[in-house]
């Protein structure tokens, strides 16, 4: 008898651990301390930095063209300074994906593309109609990534850079 109660307690208890990281989602606030690329900070909270991926944009990579102006305009609005992160959830590589919020009340993922340095990502951000009129806008304007004649989304050059990877793995 004693020996089910225990099992059914240690079976509770896993069930709960295996579900809390799924339960919820808390917002924090804390210092930027590293811009690893246009959408992906480090934050410090608590004493631990946390990886921050921004919700519904998706900037160019590092070596794509407005990915240095993207890192860089993500620093001089948020390095060193006190935000606070609206958090939606984990990506699947495990970084809180979340709002940026600076300390002027203004978003960082909302400068970002109406800077033109970034793109609204439908796929993750579909109902967002203020990323959506941000983007517009800075379209229009040709502002930042704009300007060029045939910008190319960041998920596209990621899907190419992964092809011509895998085709130079079998030559």
């Amino acid at each position: 008898m004693r020996a089910r109660r225990q099992e059914a307690i240690t079976i509770a208890l896993l069930f709960a651990a295996l579900c809390w990281p799924t339960v919820a989602f808390a917002d924090f606030t804390g210092k930027v301390v590293a811009v690893k690329d246009g959408d992906t900070l480090e934050v410090l909270t608590g004493g631990v930095a946390v990886r921050v991926r921004l919700s519904g944009i998706d900037c160019p990579e590092k070596g794509q063209a407005f990915g240095q102006r993207a890192k860089q305009a993500a620093s001089a609005l948020a390095f060193g300074k006190t935000v606070e992160v609206r958090d939606t959830g984990r990506d699947r590589y495990g970084r809180t994906v979340g709002e940026v919020m600076l300390q002027d009340g203004r978003s960082l993922n909302r400068e970002l593309v109406r800077a033109g340095l970034a793109w609204w990502y439908r796929q993750y951000a579909r109902k967002d109609t203020a990323l959506e009129a941000l983007e517009k806008a800075a379209r229009e304007a040709k502002a930042g990534l704009w300007a060029d004649a045939d910008p190319v989304p960041p998920w596209n050059w990621r899907k190419d850079r992964r092809l011509k990877m895998k085709n130079m793995g079998r030559s």
